[in-house]
This record gives C-alpha cells, sequence and structure tokens, in this order.
C-alpha cells in the first residue's frame, strides 16, 4: 500500500508541476496577484509529494520489499543499511526521482526565500523551474517508473553494484545532484528575466546566491567522486577523464564562470548577455551529463542506464529547453545592452578573461569527451579520447588562470594601472619564486612539474593573503588586523577559493611529478622496497563480511628499521552479484600516501602487489574542501544572501 501511496503522490506532484507552470505564469502577464501567489503554494506543494514519494521508495528498499522491480534489482537482505538505503538512488529509476526531488526542493526554497523578489520575476521563475519539472515528472512516468510492481514476488533481491556499496558513493549522487539540479535556479531567473525584459544589478544579486549554492555542492560532490575513485576503483588514481567525471566538470566550470560574471553585472552593469548566456548554458551542460550518464551513447564505469530510448527522451528535453531559451535570449537582445564602460586593465576586464579561460577549458573538455561519438556517427570510426589529450590540452588554460587569478582580484573597477596593481604582489611572487627554487634544488629526478606546480599554487595563496592584507587599508597593525576581522564575507570567501584552487593545483602536479610506483609478484615473508620504504608480505587469509568473502593482505611498512604502519589490502567478491572488487590499503598522511593494492595469487604461490608512494594527494581534497568554504563564506555574506535588499528595486518588465 506505501508503495502505491508513493505512486499517487508522484502522479500528483507531476499534476501540480503542469499547474505551477502556468498558472503563475499567466499572473505575471496579466498582473493578477492572486495567480502570481498560487506559484509559491504549488512549489511547497509539488515539493511535499515529491518527497513523500521518495520516502515511500526508500521504505520499500528498507524493509526489502522484492515485490518492486527496482528493489528487487538493486538491494539484497544481507546488506548493510547504510547501503540499503544508497540503493535508493543507486540506479536510474531511483537516481531519477532523487533529482525531481531536489529539483522540486529548489522550487520550494524560492518560494520559501524569495519574499522580497518583485512578484512577476518570482512567479515567471517559479513557472519556469515547474516547466522543468514536468519534463522530468514524464521522463519518470512513461519511461523510468521506480513503483514498477513485478507479478511473481521473488525470495531475495540480486544485490547493488559492489563498487557503489561504499561511503563515499553513497554520499556522492546526493551532493553532485545538488551542484546540477541547483543550476536550473539560474537558469531560470535567466528565462524569467528575458520574459520579463528586465536584466540589471538587483537580478545578478539575487541570481548570485542560487549559482554559488549550486556551485559549492557540485564541487563537494566532484570532490566525493575523485576520493571515491581513488580508494575503491584500485587503480591508484584521482581522476580518469570519464565520460561521467567530465559531464560534472563542464558544469562547474561555466559555472565558475558565471559567479565571475555575474559581479559585473552587478557592479557595473556590463556582460549581461554574456551571463544571461552562461546561466543557459551552466544548466544545458547539467542536462548534457544527464544525457551522457543515462542514454548508453558513452560507456562509463559508473553511467546509470544503457538505454538508447531513454537517451532520446533527454534529448528532446534537451533541445526544447536549451533551443527555447537561446531562441528567447536571441529575440530579447536589445534589453541586453551593457550600461558600463571599462578599460582592458581592470577587474572587468581581468573577469572577462577569467570568463573566456573556463568557458574554453569547458568547450576543450567537452569535444574530448563528445568526440568518439561523432567518429563514429559521421566518420564510421571507432577513436579513444583519453588522458594525454585531455592534460595537454586543458592544462594551459588552468595554468593562465592561475597566473592571472591573484592579479585579477587586486585589480580595481573600471581602469587601473599594472604597475600599481603588481606592486603589492611581488613579495607573494618572490616567496612563489624562492619555494619552487628550493623544491627544484632538493629534488633527485629534475622535472620541472613539481616547481612549476609549487610556484603556481604559491603564487595563488600569497596573492589571496596579500589581497586581504591590502583592503585593511593604512594605519597599524592592530588597527588593520581589526579591519581584516571585519572584512565581508565575501572578500574572505573569494580569498580562501582562490588558495584552495592553488593547493588542489599543487597537489595534482606534485602527484603527477613525483609519484612513485611499483607492480611485482611477491612471496609470503619477503621483503621488497619502494621508494624510501621496506614492505614485507606476512601473510594472505580468507575472511567473511557481511555480505561478501574477501582474501586479505598484511603488508608490514618500515623505514630505516622504524615500522610505519601496517596495512590490510583486499579482494572481494560478492556472490549474490558475482562481482569481485579491489580494496586498496592506503596509509594516509599529509604530505604522502601509502597505497598497496593485493592481486591475484600466482602458479608459484605468490601474490601480485603494486605499491605506490603518492605524495601530496592528500591536498587534492583539501584544496576542495577550502574552495567549498571560501563558496560557504560568501553564501553567508548578507549582501549576497537571496534577495538581498530586492525591495529597493521595483522591477517593472518592458511590454
Amino acid at each position: 500500500m506505501i508503495v502505491e501511496l508513493g505512486h499517487f503522490a508522484l502522479i500528483l506532484a507531476a499534476v501540480t508541476a503542469v499547474v505551477q507552470s502556468i498558472v503563475p505564469l499567466i499572473g505575471a502577464h496579466k498582473r493578477w496577484s492572486g495567480w502570481m501567489a498560487m506559484g509559491d503554494t504549488a512549489a511547497m506543494l509539488q515539493f511535499v509529494l515529491t518527497a513523500a514519494a521518495f520516502a515511500a521508495l526508500t521504505y520499500a528498499f528498507v524493509v526489502s520489499d522484492f515485490s518492486v522491480r527496482l528493489v528487487y534489482a538493486n538491494s539484497h537482505t544481507l546488506k548493510p543499511m547504510i547501503y540499503k538505503i544508497s540503493g535508493v538512488w543507486g540506479n536510474h529509476e531511483g537516481s531519477l526521482l532523487l533529482w525531481v526531488l531536489i529539483l522540486t526542493l529548489f522550487g520550494a526554497c524560492l518560494a520559501w526565500f524569495g519574499g522580497n523578489l518583485p512578484p512577476t520575476l518570482k512567479a515567471r521563475a517559479l513557472a519556469v523551474q515547474a516547466s522543468i519539472a514536468v519534463a522530468f515528472f514524464a521522463f519518470m512516468l512513461l519511461t523510468s517508473n521506480p513503483f514498477v510492481r513485478m507479478e511473481m514476488v521473488p525470495f531475495n533481491g540480486q544485490d547493488l553494484n559492489p563498487l557503489l556499496q561504499d561511503v563515499g558513493l553513497a554520499l556522492h549522487p546526493p551532493f553532485l545532484y545538488l551542484g546540477y539540479v541547483g543550476l536550473s535556479m539560474a537558469f531560470s531567473f535567466a528565462v524569467a528575466a528575458l520574459i520579463e525584459g528586465r536584466v540589471d544589478a538587483a537580478w545578478a544579486r539575487w541570481v548570485r546566491p542560487w549559482t554559488l549554492a549550486a556551485w559549492i555542492f557540485l564541487t563537494i560532490g566532484i570532490a566525493l567522486g575523485s576520493w571515491w575513485a581513488y580508494y575503491e576503483l584500485g587503480w591508484g588514481g584521482f581522476w580518469f577523464w570519464d565520460p561521467v567525471e567530465n559531464a560534472s566538470f563542464m558544469p562547474w566550470l561555466l559555472a565558475a564562470a558565471l559567479l565571475h560574471s555575474a559581479i559585473v553585472v552587478e557592479k557595473r552593469e556590463s556582460l549581461k548577455a554574456w551571463t544571461i548566456l552562461l546561466a543557459i548554458l551552466a544548466f544545458g551542460f547539467s542536462l548534457i551529463g544527464t544525457f551522457i550518464v543515462r542514454s548508453g551513447v558513452l560507456t562509463s564505469v559508473h553511467a546509470f542506464a544503457n538505454d538508447p530510448e531513454r537517451g532520446v527522451f533527454i534529448l528532446i528535453i534537451l533541445a526544447v529547453f536549451l533551443g527555447g531559451a537561446l531562441t528567447l535570449f536571441a529575440a530579447r537582445a536589445a534589453v541586453l545592452e551593457a550600461k558600463g564602460v571599462f578599460g582592458m586593465v581592470s577587474r572587468e576586464g581581468m573577469l572577462v578573461v577569467n570568463n573566456i579561460l573556463l568557458a574554453v577549458a569547458c568547450f576543450v573538455v567537452f569535444i574530448g569527451t563528445i568526440w568518439p561519438l561523432v567518429a563514429e556517427l559521421f566518420f564510421d570510426r571507432k577513436l579513444s579520447v583519453g588522458p594525454p589529450f585531455f592534460n595537454m590540452a586543458f592544462t594551459p588554460f588552468m595554468v593562465a588562470l592561475g597566473a592571472l587569478l591573484p592579479i585579477g582580484a587586486m585589480t580595481p573597477w573600471k581602469r587601473g594601472k599594472l604597475g600599481r596593481i603588481s606592486r603589492p604582489l611581488v613579495p607573494a611572487l618572490v616567496l612563489a619564486i624562492a619555494l619552487a627554487g628550493l623544491v627544484w634544488a632538493m629534488q633527485t629526478e629534475r622535472t620541472l612539474l613539481g616547481p612549476i606546480g609549487l610556484l603556481l599554487a604559491s603564487w595563488m595563496v600569497f596573492g589571496a593573503i596579500f589581497d586581504l592584507w591590502t583592503r585593511t587599508g593604512r594605519g597599524d597593525r592592530n588597527a588593520r588586523l581589526r579591519r581584516l576581522r571585519n572584512l565581508p564575507g565575501a572578500d574572505w570567501g573569494k580569498a580562501i577559493a582562490h588558495g584552495g584552487l592553488g593547493i588542489t593545483m599543487f597537489g595534482i602536479a606534485g602527484l603527477t611529478a613525483w609519484e612513485v610506483e611499483d607492480i611485482r609478484v611477491v612471496q609470503l615473508g619477503e621483503q621488497f622496497s619502494v621508494g624510501a620504504y621496506e614492505m614485507v608480505l606476512e601473510e594472505v587469509h580468507d575472511i567473511e563480511g557481511p555480505n561478501y568473502l574477501a582474501t586479505t593482505g598484511t603488508v608490514r611498512v618500515t623505514r630505516n628499521g622504524n615500522e610505519v604502519t601496517v596495512l590490510h589490502p583486499e579482494k572481494r567478491i560478492y556472490p549474490v552479484a558475482r562481482m569481485p572488487t579491489t580494496e586498496a590499503a592506503i596509509d594516509y598522511r599529509f604530505l604522502r600516501d601509502i597505497y598497496v593494492v593485493l592481486g591475484d595469487p600466482q602458479d608459484d604461490g605468490g601474490y601480485t602487489v603494486r605499491s605506490y608512494i603518492k605524495p601530496l594527494t592528500n591536498w587534492i581534497w583539501l584544496g576542495c574542501i577550502l574552495m567549498s568554504l571560501g563558496g560557504l563564506a560568501s553564501l553567508f555574506d548578507r549582501r549576497y544572501r537571496v534577495a538581498s535588499g530586492a525591495r529597493k528595486t521595483k522591477a517593472v518588465p518592458a511590454e
């Protein structure tokens, strides 16, 4: 009965979304306040009904109701409870329901917290948000219904994909979807502004918090996915340029560009057309990511579905919303005229360069991701675009971005002088060069990648610090420290986020330049050296987990005769899913990781062992955490909260 109630709630939510997509739009056009207010009620009701449907599906997984086809295909009675719950979204249908739940949540948040928005803009944004929900409700109910029953109830389920039975990946999809779907708010605001015929500083101030929240969640989601790939897949890498990884990375790049572009609209009423276009494209690339993950046109380790018919449905959604928004964008070009004038050396100019670098980098990733499909369709050739292409084509844009960030952050609005801007950054540059030189002198293999990475990272971190210090003005040190504490959250957020990006870049450069890898067949009791460490495979034995069988090794690690750690790598087999997995054993430290993977047994009685010394790996995720914290600090700046100061400006749309 609960499953049927959930299905009924899902249908009611779809009907509510249809009402919300029509009634407020008419009300905004006719200036009927009652009809516009209907959008708030419908948005909240739509969220409550979708949440009820999601709760019903979660209940079916928790109690192992195998009469539901989705539960049968993705759960098992022996599975730990946390993975029964994460199994709700560890599949195509359930993840789509989570997608729609978050979509309706953002619409409800707009209804709850958008009280200071102009009524017409709010009503139109709610209507656009609901129209997206209508499309995905239709997609779910017509092609991907999670509540389908089975005629014969099986005794037990087929279990969840073992690779997904992990805490990191249990959290990864919800955060990723909060970012993906959160960009729909920027899209809704952009389309609503185009319909209304008004794009100004107040609009930019309203749209920035939503975009910032989506960017924060997307950053956390990508970092969790990278961390999971690092320790779970047993490949020893944090990023593989997989199509699904790229599908989340492209909207992240465009969202970062949108955040910076919206600043120019807010401060100088310039770049209006470009900012609206970015808002449309950022969500458009989220839809492209949905297509990549769910259509099966590109293979991936962690794609959800392999159904071309569903892919066609998503393509139709993409064409309708992206094509419709771009058509409206072209028709409303007259209202997007820029007002502010600025010189090449100015904050506006630097933000334009920032946007160009991020947008072109996104385009490079898109070409590399989609090119195998294009080659197969039009040239009948099977091609593979791998990490060498992405590393070569993408890295220069990120290096240029990192080099310009400290200068751009300190450049004044409208116009400035490069010499005056650069003077306060000379100490930061000297420190960065000194650190890079120190590393160059200490390292043995004489590769430039590590020192260059440290130079770039130090430049960004020290540049952010000196930027904060120069904002305190002049005076004695105590007075400047007091002013430093009282700087707006956005200033602190910018510095922390830029510093976090620098730390992530250094982590990537250091890992790539100084990693030590060793692959060999090891006998029990044999000692071998990896870098500065000695390792001994002491024993290998079998253990039984809650829903798996495992072969576990014991590897003792020493350095100069002193014990460092004891590691226990595993090879697991999940009998129900009949799928093996590799569980790497990792000794996490601030400056390095020791990473050991147990391979297959050999005919001579030994085991294949892969060992790595991975320097600075944790700096990659530390940088991601700092970027997220920087975004959070900016989000809580009172100037950028939702609809802050909106009552000062009454929007009168151009009819």
